[in-house]
């Protein structure tokens, strides 16, 4: 395989092994992010020693993505093993307002489409009256909790008023 473009790496240690989850480019591409998801991973005594995982996500695997123009990409994700023991990846897909969760039982395996991310009434997180878009997931769980950070805000930008942290 030609070496991917594999922009927003997310580096995690699951066990004896260092996984890393990216976005994906496509060399020429009309936009960022236009590749399925595709994971790396490498001994974490031997960082020298890289393997190929595969695509762990196709970007039509998505419900949203049918609606979606195909220069919306699959933009930073990140993954999280959850109380349950099974491995979250949380990514947003461009021209939506949300997350978007896959799950699946190995760090590197093939993930499935899980959901979105959504509040107690089933209302999707970025969605809501009021809410801001939501991208470029960063999640952590601890205990029986993950929290979900997403988005920034450049100095000056007036459309926006910083990151958002979700429990």
């Amino acid at each position: 395989m030609a070496h991917p473009y594999v922009p927003d790496a997310e580096p995690h240690v699951v066990g004896d092994r260092v996984y890393v989850y990216g976005s994906h480019d496509i060399f020429n591409g009309l936009n960022f992010c236009l590749g399925d998801y595709v994971c790396w991973s490498a001994p974490v005594d031997d960082l020298g020693n890289w393997r190929y995982e595969g695509c762990i996500y196709k970007r039509e695997q998505d419900p949203a993505a049918p609606r979606i123009r195909l220069t919306n990409g699959l933009a930073a994700p990140d993954m999280v093993q959850g109380p349950d023991g099974r491995f979250y990846l949380y990514y947003f897909m461009g021209g939506t307002k949300m997350i978007s969760v896959a799950v699946c039982d190995e760090p590197a395996g093939k993930y499935e489409f899980y959901g979105y991310v959504h509040d107690k009434k089933g209302d999707r997180l970025g969605e809501r009256p009021g809410d801001e878009p939501q991208f470029d997931p960063g999640v952590l769980t601890e205990g029986a909790r993950t929290y979900l950070y997403t988005g920034f805000c450049g100095r000056g930008d007036k459309t926006r008023h910083g990151a958002m942290a979700t429990v």
